[in-house]
């Protein structure tokens, strides 16, 4: 089973460079983000002709976040637990049965910026919400993975030019740190066990010819529980599609489990 995360910027901006990926790629499931739609408004069609179930939690003009896939979704729910009073649409689950169940998390973690301030004190406190989701998942001993994009640069390997980001707040050791905390209850971060070194990046920012000269950071992230780990063959960015026509500033990654 390919699963695909993919941060779209916009699915409006990225009506035909998705679907046109969609068909080279071939994932099974893909985990979409800052779709930027409400749900009335947001495309189904597109991917329903192409074989795809879709689910989405949109917001107007701002975040946003769906599924697409091939297998049925079942158990999907929409938002993440643990405050009743946040309205930003970040997070997605549901339940895909292949050989067995896995329960796929779909996240658009807050960006956080600028820092100090009340928009870093609210990327940290979803952080901690994902913390205990993220107990939650390891619990049940099954099959799980969160996967998205997480606004956060892990290690300096993962930015081309890590002493420009020391004070953002994906970079910031406050922010680092909550991702470890995540990461150590037992998670395997997909990509870094398959690929390790620098240069592999999954978002170029629009300005200053950053993806013509390489000048990215990796952001995008697929978590997974053991047991999900244990299923791991293969998990890789396509890096390339940023070079394609209208491309979003992030491009897709994927793992590939047995499933």
């Amino acid at each position: 089973m390919k699963i695909a995360t993919f941060n779209i910027n916009g699915i409006k901006a990225r009506a035909e460079a998705l679907p046109r990926w969609l068909d080279d790629a071939q994932p099974d499931v893909v985990l979409l983000q800052e779709i930027k739609s409400i749900d009335e408004n947001f495309p189904a069609e597109l991917f329903e002709e192409r074989g795809y179930n879709v689910e989405t939690h949109g917001q107007k003009s701002f975040n946003g976040v769906a599924i697409l896939s091939r297998l049925p979704l079942e158990d999907v729910s929409r938002g993440l637990p643990g405050d009743d009073m946040d309205e930003q649409a970040r997070w997605i689950e549901a339940t895909v049965v292949g050989k067995q169940a896995l329960r796929i998390c779909g996240l658009y973690l807050p960006n956080g910026n600028p820092t100090p301030g009340p928009k870093y004190d609210y990327k940290l406190a979803w952080m901690e919400r994902l913390y205990d989701r993220a107990i939650t998942l390891l619990a049940a001993e099954e099959p799980a993975l969160m996967a998205g994009d997480y606004n956060i640069i892990p290690q300096a390997e993962d930015a081309k030019r890590p002493d420009a980001w020391r004070e953002d707040a994906l970079f910031r050791p406050e922010s680092r740190a909550a991702f470890r905390r995540i990461l150590n209850l037992g998670f395997t971060e997909a990509f870094r066990a398959e690929t390790q070194g620098p240069e592999h990046y999954s978002f170029w920012d629009y300005q200053a010819g950053a993806w013509n000269r390489n000048d990215g950071i990796r952001i995008d992230h697929f978590l997974l529980t053991p047991q999900a780990a244990d299923l791991m063959r293969d998990c890789k960015i396509d890096a390339e599609i940023r070079g394609h026509e209208k491309p979003s500033d992030h491009v897709p990654v994927w793992v590939d489990l047995d499933l």
